[in-house]
């Protein structure tokens, strides 16, 4: 189970390789600087997947009864991840590559208070540990491009390239925090169905705004189209996988994984774009490995509250109300409810 959960963070950050490859492609070979038109190819395939597949579906998992009952809450979701992937590529032309690596780490502090106080996950010391030698060794990997003088992407407005990173990694990690609640007591189906529903909409919006002069620009042949056909399936791989690695790990350990991905965008860079190579790049993987290893050898648990633990104890299935009059555990202590408790609903 250990080097299946390690494994798995390994394949989404090999697919996030593929989309910064394609991406330093597009934008520097090509001259085409359509990142929400990238993102926006993602979300049709996902619509086209997935919100199809809810529409076919009877009964309660059926496209019009989800959005009946919380059609906001998706759509605030859609917003968030929309915005989350567009500030962090907004970010590299104000400030420094190395700048994005590190600050892009605010994910990870993030996502675990949020998954402390609305999931009830309760880690242990030695996932601290874990989490703490993960964040040494992205410390390395960007010593290291300072080293060897990899700062691309350096602006005259850094400060503003950093809010911007900080910004996106906040909705990342909401984002993220709220994929593994839907996933873990709705289903991975309804939530790339719904993602695919609102971020094909606003992103369409936000696209004819800010980027239909762009794209009118883009020097459209065969190679580019190909370009733009590898980043839609790598973009759609793991908007596809990710719900499944979440709901056999965590988002926690999700993102932990991904910190490798800076890496093999680095190895593949050394023969393709002719980067300096450093040893500390060598370290640094096995650094984030070592950290990932330490997380994932044991388990998280999950907060007994006596009222909502009950819905985490089915993490395969719909959430199941008991009844207010059945048996408590003894390990739930109650001391002010009382007789009250089979009022409330």
């Amino acid at each position: 189970d250990l080097l299946l959960s390690v494994a798995l963070g390994q394949v989404l950050s090999l697919l996030i390789c593929g989309i910064g490859l394609t991406s330093k492609y597009l934008s520097e070979d090509f001259h085409a600087n359509t990142p929400v038109f990238q993102s926006f190819l993602n979300y049709i395939l996902l619509f086209l997947v997935y919100t199809t597949t809810l529409a076919v579906r009877q009964g309660e998992e059926n496209l019009l009864a989800i959005l009946k009952r919380r059609w906001w809450k998706y759509m605030i979701l859609g917003i968030i991840d929309i915005e989350a992937n567009y500030l962090v590529v907004k970010a590299y032309q104000y400030t420094t590559l190395t700048s994005v690596q590190l600050l892009d780490c605010f994910v990870i502090p993030v996502v675990i208070l949020l998954s402390w106080f609305f999931l009830l996950v309760r880690y242990k010391a030695v996932h601290f540990i874990g989490i703490v030698v993960c964040i040494l060794g992205m410390g390395c990997m960007a010593g290291a491009d300072v080293l060897v003088g990899r700062q691309q992407g350096a602006g005259e407005n850094k400060l503003i390239g950093d809010l911007l990173v900080l910004g996106g990694a906040t909705l990342y990690g909401i984002s993220n925090v709220c994929e593994e609640y839907i996933v873990r007591n709705l289903s991975r189906v309804e939530f790339l169905g719904m993602i695919g529903l609102f971020g094909s909409f606003f992103s369409g919006i936000q696209l004819a705004i800010m980027e239909h002069k762009e794209l009118l620009k883009v020097p459209w042949d065969w190679q580019i189209g190909l370009l733009y056909v590898g980043f839609s399936a790598c973009m759609f791989g793991l908007y596809s996988f990710m719900p499944v690695v979440i709901k056999k790990t965590s988002a926690t350990a999700v993102n932990l994984s991904l910190l490798t991905a800076d890496l093999y965008s680095l190895f593949c860079g050394l023969f393709l774009f002719h980067y300096k190579f450093s040893g500390l790049y060598l370290l640094s993987f096995f650094t984030i490995l070592v950290g990932l290893m330490l997380y994932s050898s044991t388990s998280t648990y999950v907060a007994q509250d006596p009222r909502v633990y009950k819905q985490f104890r089915n993490p395969s299935g719909p959430v199941v109300d008991l009844p207010a009059t059945s048996q408590m555990e003894p390990s739930v202590t109650y001391t002010s409810l009382g007789q009250e408790t089979e009022e409330e609903p």
